[in-house]
């Protein structure tokens, strides 16, 4: 099994027309996912490489059965393109855009909960189950099935902590990218439950970054809930206390939030964390000898 998505996996995409969504609906194409629609307002009727386009999705959704949708919508229309998503009937919804308020994230999480909708991002880079599917922006060159669960806030350290379990001879189940904002949709919590429960994945690797409290409440999840092993990695070690690391979640404030932090919770919880991403590997095979 995997989580989440799967070869089921129905998907339609926002802004299908735009240089972006058009260019990552072909990787998501040539990995095997099922596209099924594209989605620009008044450019109904067009096609996009022979996958139809609608006006709304919930027009996509009723023409052809889509039960997930990415956006690649700009910032200032993201927004209301997720809550029409949200709308539509379909269960989940990747946000790849960057630039959201956090204010308006807010209402639009309250808003999805009432639908029963899961969000995964913004300013995501996508989930990927190996061999079977992939919604979102990730090079799928490293990725390969197997027993291990990946959850990170880092897209790009997402993928070189794949590179290194796969160079150990490990596959994946499911690999998340769940955003670096400040409120984002699916947090380390839920997809730590999601892997417990999925009889495929063996171990879960954790990538967290400085900022928030994710990692401390993970942590604490971990230590009550989780049986299988888990192993992290926690960037912005040296960060500066007050100095944003790149992503809108990775700033120190007040003392808390810190790396150091971060590492001491997760090895109270009897979480193995590496120092450095290429160590992910050889700690994995470790584990699952």
């Amino acid at each position: 099994m995997s989580i989440i998505i799967d070869e089921k996996t129905k998907v339609v995409v926002q802004g299908i027309t735009g240089r972006d969504g058009s260019f990552h609906t072909k990787g998501m194409v040539s990995y095997g996912t099922s596209v099924v629609a594209g989605v620009t307002p008044g450019k109904g009727g067009q096609d996009v490489d022979g996958i139809p386009v609608f006006d709304t999705v919930k027009e996509a959704v009723e023409k052809t059965g889509a039960n997930t949708a990415i956006s690649f919508v700009p910032a200032r229309f993201a927004v209301e393109a997720i809550y029409e998503a949200g709308d539509s009937g379909v269960k989940l919804i990747v946000c790849i855009t960057e630039g959201i308020p956090a204010l308006e994230m807010v209402g639009l999480l309250s808003f999805l909960s009432e639908k029963g909708v899961r969000l995964i991002g913004p300013n995501c880079p996508g989930l990927v189950s190996p061999e079977k599917c992939k919604v979102g922006i990730l090079p799928t060159q490293v990725f390969k099935q197997g027993p291990v669960g990946v959850v990170s806030r880092s897209g790009t350290l997402t993928y070189e902590v794949v590179s290194h379990i796969t160079n150990a001879g490990y596959g994946q189940s499911t690999c998340l990218g769940i955003g670096g904002d400040a409120i984002i949709g699916t947090r380390f919590i839920d997809c730590l439950k999601l892997f417990e429960e999925d009889p495929q994945t063996e171990a879960v690797v954790l990538v967290g970054e400085i900022g928030g409290t994710d990692e401390e409440d993970a942590s604490e999840y971990i230590k009550a809930h989780v049986k299988k092993p888990v192993i992290a990695f926690i960037a912005g070690l040296t960060a500066p206390p007050g100095k944003r690391m790149g992503h809108a979640g990775a700033i120190i404030s007040g003392g808390s939030g810190t790396a150091k932090e971060k590492i001491a919770a997760f090895e109270k919880a009897g979480v193995q964390v590496a120092t450095e991403p290429e160590q992910i590997g050889q700690l994995v095979k470790a584990r699952l000898k």
